[in-house]
């Protein structure tokens, strides 16, 4: 879900005193393969966060980058996979020089009237300059654009060419989204199986399924089954959705035997708090045995993103 310009409206079933009580010190090693990062404009009027409904006190990109920063190193996390949305990309390269230890910067792409596709060439030199680490999320379906669509091919093209992990939106958007931020988004483009097209030209892509491709549980687990070098992030809906909701899609990926490629994500937007929210998301779900909660939390994307040591 791509964007503070969004307004999230949703009935949730959570406790917010839950992901208070996190204890870093005692927690193993998290990467986290789904944030986002903003520019000042973003926060004029920050949208409150949909679980709690309390606004954050964030003016600036910079209240909002030392917010974020301060909570991944609270939670023990050691990688965090940042998105520009729909800001600059030097908004990445300020976030990635705060902390370039922990910090992946990956460029948005969406192709929507406010966020336009980024220039093909811009993006080589970029990568080319060392400072990028993978691509996405591409969020295109908030463009009207399914994954298969001609002007994203040079894109993937890219991705594959360079060995780069991409990361796309799959699944739905907030309520209205149509008829507010993004006239052109359909509920349709959110399917996973129409990554399939890309799946077969790109037969090298890491691909990560953003948001488990909730709720389309059967085409998720098909395409899968199929291409093993698919894995899927829990971002959002690993705290945004009630959590039987979560908990049952969650256990039905991991039935399915897909446990060593599920990630952990947040999809943390314009709340800091969403992280530890996400954590709780995971560490409450009593059917995962301890080495499955690590799978997911670190060595599934430490495997996915090459980064050794797993």
């Amino acid at each position: 879900m791509a964007s503070s310009r969004r307004s999230i409206l949703s009935l949730l079933l959570f406790s917010p005193a839950a992901f208070a009580r996190g204890n870093s010190s005692a927690r193993a090693p998290i990467i986290d393969v789904h944030l986002h990062a903003y520019d000042d404009d973003s926060f004029a009027r920050p949208n409150p966060n949909p679980v709690t409904g309390i606004a954050p006190p964030l003016r600036s990109e910079a209240d909002h980058m030392q917010a974020t920063l301060a909570a991944l190193r609270r939670h023990s996390i050691v990688k965090g996979l940042v998105s520009n949305d729909s800001c600059p990309l030097d908004v990445l390269c300020r976030w990635r020089a705060a902390a370039p230890d922990l910090i992946v910067a990956t460029p948005h792409i969406e192709g929507s009237s406010a966020s336009p596709l980024p220039d093909i060439d811009m993006l080589v030199s970029e990568y080319q300059a060392g400072w990028l680490g993978a691509m996405g999320e591409i969020s295109a379906q908030y463009g009207g654009l399914a994954p298969d669509d001609p002007k994203l091919a040079p894109y993937f093209a890219l991705a594959e060419k360079l060995d780069l992990a991409v990361g796309v939106h799959t699944g739905l958007g907030p309520p209205g989204t149509p008829y507010g931020c993004c006239p052109d988004f359909r509920v349709t483009l959110g399917n996973p199986k129409l990554l399939e097209g890309v799946l077969i030209r790109h037969p090298k892509l890491r691909l990560n399924i953003m948001h488990g491709g909730w709720p389309y549980l059967q085409e998720t687990k098909a395409i899968m089954n199929v291409y093993p070098q698919v894995h899927a992030d829990l971002s959002v809906i690993d705290w945004i959705i009630p959590r039987e909701e979560f908990h049952d899609y969650l256990r039905a990926l991991m039935r399915a035997g897909f446990g060593k490629r599920l990630l952990f994500g947040s999809d943390q937007m314009m709340w800091p708090e969403a992280i530890g929210m996400a954590i709780e998301g995971i560490e409450s779900a009593r059917f995962l045995a301890p080495g499955q909660k690590r799978d997911i939390f670190y060595d599934n994307a430490a495997r996915f993103l090459r980064l050794g040591g797993v």
